[in-house]
Order: structure tokens, then C-alpha cells, then sequence
């Protein structure tokens, strides 16, 4: 299977998983979203792949995914719970990082087969999975404020809370990624490659946000839509 449609599925599916996760647990099931994607983000985003004739880090879509978590909570909860989405993917980050580094401070045994894997993946990751962590959180919370930006500017040029939901979710997440993406390739592989190497990798990994920031929008209404139906059935 092709690199192309292996990031068209993943779409697809983690997108997918989020919306079960909502429909099965509520905001709790976005929280616990939000950890997993955070952890499963910062390992992937090591992987280098070609597709669609640009070289790119993996990590893109999940990383988008917890944009959406963010827009759902703050289209559905408001911004003080979507602060705390915020504040749990920052201190699940800390944690495995913390973690993943204390990993490697055991002496394997001679039958152990894992530890130079190990080595070879968490070794090399505190510098990303450090400014992965800085930049997921100053790029969520100025997220969280433009959603609540445009929300106030649709609600008063459009005189309706409701309407024009897709303006404030690509509103802030175009503009969010598009910061996402280049403190993390400066924070992450300055020194590391020449800048036409780093705006390569900054022009490639917006147009993929581009791609998933715009192809959540139907998710943040399918999940307004389960929100409404909940509440209805619980009235």
C-alpha cells in the first residue's frame, strides 16, 4: 500500500476513532484522546517518509487530531475545558518524556532484545519530544483563544452562535498549524539541516495541515450534531 493512501486512511481513521471516543465517553473520551495521540504523535513524528512528492515527518495528522479535540471541546464545553484538554496533553508529554529517558538508565540483561531498539528510538528524541512539548503548548492555548476569536466575530457579524462553525474551526486551526509547524521545524531540526532543507520541511508539512485541518470540519459537526441529539434525549 502506497505512502499517499496510508495518510488518506489515516485521516480517515484516527478522525474516526476520535468521534467513537466522544460518542462512547463524552468530553472524557477527547481527554483520553488527547493523551494517546499525544504519546503515539511524539514517537511518529521520527518516521521520514515521501509522499505526494514532498519529503515529511509522520506525527502530522495526529498532532491535527488534537486541534479537533480542542475545537469540539471549546465549540461544545467552552474555553475553560478546553484549557484543561490543553493542560492534560502538556503533562502527558512531560510525563513520557520523562518516562522514555528513565527507560534507558537500566543495564539490559544478556537475553534482552528490546534495549538497543529502545536506544535507537528514545535516545535520540528528547530534543523533539522537548520542543514538541513547548510548542504543543504555546499553539494549543493560542488556538483555544482564536477559536473563541472568530466565534465572537461570527456570532456578532452573523447575529447567530450556531452559524458559520466552519469559519471559527479553520480559522484558528489554519492559522494555529501553520505556527505549529514552524516553531517545531526551527525548534527541531535547526542546526540539524540548511534552511532551504528546514522551509522544505515547513512548506510540505503545512500543506498536509492544510489537507487535515480542512477535512475535520465535517467531524467537529458530526460531534455538535451527537452533542444535540444527547441533550435532546436527556431533556
Amino acid at each position: 500500500m502506497s505512502n499517499e493512501v496510508l495518510l488518506i486512511l489515516s485521516i480517515l481513521i484516527i478522525y474516526g476513532s476520535e468521534l467513537l471516543f466522544f460518542k462512547l465517553f463524552g468530553k472524557y473520551g477527547l481527554y483520553c484522546f488527547t493523551s494517546i495521540a499525544t504519546i503515539a504523535a511524539n514517537i511518529e513524528v521520527l518516521i521520514v517518509i515521501r509522499a505526494f512528492g514532498m519529503e515529511m515527518t509522520l506525527g502530522n495528522v495526529l498532532f491535527a487530531s488534537t486541534f479537533l479535540v480542542t475545537d469540539i471541546i471549546s465549540e461544545l464545553y467552552g474555553k475553560k475545558e478546553a484549557q484543561r484538554a490543553v493542560n492534560l496533553g502538556i503533562l502527558t508529554s512531560v510525563v513520557f518524556v520523562v518516562f522514555s529517558q528513565w527507560w534507558l538508565l537500566y543495564t539490559p540483561a544478556g537475553t534482552d532484545f528490546a534495549m538497543p531498539a529502545m536506544k535507537t528510538v528514545f535516545s535520540n528524541t528528547p530534543r523533539l519530544m522537548i520542543t514538541s512539548m513547548l510548542v504543543y503548548a504555546i499553539v494549543q492555548r493560542f488556538d483555544v483563544w482564536a477559536y473563541h476569536k472568530w466565534w465572537n466575530f461570527t456570532e456578532k457579524r452573523f447575529g447567530s452562535r450556531e452559524k458559520y462553525l466552519w469559519v471559527r474551526n479553520n480559522g484558528s486551526t489554519l492559522l494555529s498549524q501553520f505556527l505549529n509547524d514552524l516553531l517545531f521545524t526551527f525548534g527541531a531540526f535547526w542546526g540539524i539541516h540548511d534552511m532551504k532543507t528546514l522551509m522544505s520541511i515547513v512548506f510540505s508539512s503545512y500543506v498536509i495541515f492544510i489537507v487535515t485541518s480542512l477535512a475535520d470540519t465535517p467531524y467537529v459537526y458530526i460531534a455538535r450534531r451527537i452533542h444535540n441529539h444527547r441533550k435532546a434525549e436527556n431533556i
